[in-house]
């Protein structure tokens, strides 16, 4: 119906321009070809510069419609009805033109032009659409000009017999106040409905075949193939050697698929990458777009949601029928937990949902290839517990690939990767010792510390970037903007000094607590006005005992302000927050609580919803419990800190003098930590020296069997030889 009804306007204009060709206008006939010409569409390479669009005619076309509706009707000049009077009396009228009981023109003889009287005064004007432009004109009263017509027609017909004065009578309306109009709002109406049809289905790149209005089906996919290539390699991506090895599978599968499928192999039809945001799925996707060497079609999730019913299923066939003239060919979709949510689970608008219309479509086409198309479907997401079940079973996505945060090996490679663009670097900037200061990092993480250590170099006119930039690159990405010049009260400030005192004094003499580097009182962020920073160790498994020593260290804080001040403060909020949740999280989720038990209410999939899987009763012995493991571990660190009183206070004082102190420092405050530490950086070069001792030992036992083997060859034939002359002497004897 909307390709008719369009069709039917389209030529509607046409026709009214042909229409208008013929007033014999120039201007008219330009509009008209160029209309023609655009609404012929033609294939052509596009060109550089400005380019027309059939847009820009339409936007001529309702100006030029615009002019004429608010044009003032074409008249003559004005008189009054005594001197048009005079020129009836005087037969010097053609005729007069009544229009709509409203006003009337004349039009003269073209003898009685040339008298006299009307020298000068005949009003020489052109109209845009009239062939004849009256003379004179004027307006008039209905039962007014009525009477008085009446009365000149009976005078005149005493002078002459049967004279009839030269009236004609025009009730139409005008042409551009009734049809113009009404033209004009049709095409009000089609130009909003074209810009709106054009922004949902155009502005698509590869697939989508340009900006046209009946494009809102088509897929918004990218194509990435040999004439537009993407630069991106597997040398690019460090940091995820396990993710690559999987990937770098799927690139073989495309290359060479005979390979597997001679052995009975199948080609995985869908490979989803899995992982925290910034850990470089998308990435990995452009390296394998850029290994492949075949044709890779990338979109987003939400490019499928539309306000339309229908148009995210017709996408997702369109983008399937694509793929399959390209294949073989890799299908890439970023953030599919736009369309591939648990169905079911939004109850308020019922089972019919356009989402879900959307994901039926993608599950169908991904059972419709074969195993043998040659397409792959890759998608990336950060929240694979809202995926629908059905998404994630074998034969639409066969490998689930995990992408997770790298760890101090993978932040080496990564601070090498983004080191590489820096052209300046100062000679003590190790990418070891960044690694280890930078735990829980993500690529994209490590890749900011690099640029804010480029700018803070810039900033201080320096030559090269040093390693004091990426220290305070990485004091700002984790606490924030720093903020020197903010006014804090000498009360305040000393309030903050003991409060992270009590922090690292805490943590210093804890034996399961991180590691410390470095105590600041500088101001950063938004309400942070001093932090502790940690290195944390390298580990998947936490025990109870280092849960707890760590509820102690976060509320060193609190406790310090108790002792020394005998008050409190709001300065401990982040960290109540973080020990209320990690209470929550020991009791509810890793049942380390005797009381409650070994059970776990972990609701990744919102199964639940929002209620909860445990009893009134329960949820308030869980309170309870969280209350005094709180209040334990607190009593336990005002203890702590009351046997270290002075060197609580002896940091206060040197983070009050210094505002930043570092391990160093505390060591020659309050002594050695008791507990031993293992430097990381010294466990990465031990784990590195290891394995070069195995490859070592190896290579040893590879060049001692190769002088071994024909010695005991040797020694085989000889003990051979020696049995056949034994058992021929016996035959012999025999």
């Amino acid at each position: 119906m909307a390709y008719l009804f369009f069709k039917y306007i389209n030529e509607l204009l046409f026709s009214l321009l042909n229409g208008l060709v013929l007033c014999h206008r120039p201007f008219w006939f330009v509009i008209c070809y160029t209309y023609f010409k655009m609404s012929t569409p033609k294939q052509q390479k596009p060109k550089k510069g400005f380019k027309f669009n059939a847009y820009i005619l339409y936007g001529v076309l309702l100006l030029v419609l615009l002019v004429f509706l608010f044009v003032p009707e074409n008249k003559g000049k004005k008189i009054d009805w005594s001197q048009a009077k005079t020129m009836l009396q005087k037969q010097h009228v053609d005729k007069m033109v009544l229009h709509n009981d409203r006003f009337a023109n004349i039009f003269l003889k073209k003898g009685a032009k040339d008298d006299n009287s009307y020298k000068g005064k005949i009003k020489k004007s052109q109209s845009l659409m009239a062939t004849e432009t009256p003379d004179f004109s004027f307006e008039f009263e209905k039962d007014f000009l009525n009477l008085e017509l009446q009365k000149l027609q009976k005078d005149m017909q005493k002078g002459q017999s049967g004279y009839e004065l030269p009236i004609i009578f025009d009730s139409s309306t005008s042409m551009f106040g009734g049809f113009m109009g009404t033209l004009l709002m049709m095409g009000i109406i089609f130009f909003i409905i074209s810009l709106v049809m054009r922004r949902m289905g155009g502005g698509a790149g590869g697939g989508a075949g340009g900006p046209n209005i009946f494009n809102i089906g088509r897929s918004k996919a990218q194509l990435f193939d040999q004439d537009k290539k993407v630069k991106v390699t597997f040398k690019d991506v460090a940091g995820l050697e396990e993710a690559k090895t999987e990937v770098m599978e799927v690139v073989d599968f495309l290359q060479n698929p005979k390979k597997y499928t001679n052995l009975g192999g199948k080609i995985p039809k869908g490979v989803l990458l899995v992982g925290p945001p910034g850990t470089g799925k998308t990435l990995l996707a452009k390296a394998v777009a850029g290994e492949a060497g075949v044709p890779f079609f990338s979109l987003s999730g939400s490019d499928f949601v539309e306000m339309f019913v229908g148009v995210g299923a017709s996408r997702v066939r369109d983008l399937f029928k694509q793929a399959k003239e390209k294949a073989p060919c890799i299908i890439f979709i970023d953030e599919i937990d736009a369309v591939g949510r648990a169905r079911g689970k939004n109850l308020a608008q019922g089972g019919n949902d356009e989402r879900e219309n959307t994901l039926n479509q993608l599950l169908s086409e991904m059972d419709g290839f074969g195993t043998d198309s040659g397409i792959i479907l890759m998608a990336a997401t950060n929240r694979p517990d809202v995926l629908d079940s059905a998404l994630l079973r074998p034969g639409r996505f066969d490998r689930q690939i995990g992408v997770d945060r790298p760890d101090i090996k993978g932040r080496e490679h990564i601070f090498k990767v983004h080191l590489k663009p820096l052209k300046k670097l100062s000679e003590d900037v190790d990418s070891k010792k960044l690694a280890a200061q930078t735990p829980g990092f993500a690529g994209a993480e490590i890749a900011n510390v690099c640029n804010e250590a480029a700018l803070i170099a810039a900033r201080g006119n320096k030559e090269k970037v040093e390693m004091e930039d990426f220290q305070n690159a990485i004091d700002r990405v984790i606490g924030g903007l720093e903020k020197k010049n903010k006014i804090i009260s000498p009360e305040e400030k000393k309030i903050v000094a003991y409060h992270e005192a009590g922090h690292a004094v805490a943590g210093w003499y804890l034996e399961h607590a991180d590691p410390l580097l470095k105590v600041s009182i500088v101001p950063r962020g938004l309400a942070a006005l001093g932090y502790a920073q940690y290195l944390p160790k390298e580990q998947y498994l936490y025990r109870t005992e280092q849960l707890q020593d760590s509820m102690c260290m976060t509320l060193g804080g609190r406790a310090a302000e108790q002792i020394f001040f005998n008050k409190i403060s709001t300065g401990a909020q982040n960290d109540l927050e973080r020990i209320t949740k990690l209470s929550y999280n020991m009791i509810i989720m890793y049942g380390m609580n005797s009381k409650v038990g070994q059970v776990s209410f972990n609701d990744p999939t919102g199964e639940y919803g929002y209620q909860r899987p445990y009893s009134e009763k329960t949820a308030e012995l869980i309170d309870n419990e969280v209350r005094s493991m709180i209040d334990e571990a607190y009593q336990r660190t005002i203890d702590l800190l009351t046997d270290k009183k002075s060197e609580v206070e002896a940091v206060a004082k040197e983070l009050l003098e210094k505002e930043i102190i570092f391990k160093d420092d505390i060591e020659r405050l309050i002594g050695k930590r008791e507990y031993d530490e293992v430097e990381v950086i010294e466990e990465i070069e031990a784990e590195e020296v290891s394995v070069v001792e195995e490859l070592a030992v190896a290579e040893n036992e590879v060049e001692l069997d190769k002088e071994i083997k024909p010695i005991l060859k040797e020694s085989e034939s000889e003990e051979s030889s020696q049995k056949s002359s034994e058992e021929n002497a016996e035959e012999v004897e025999d």
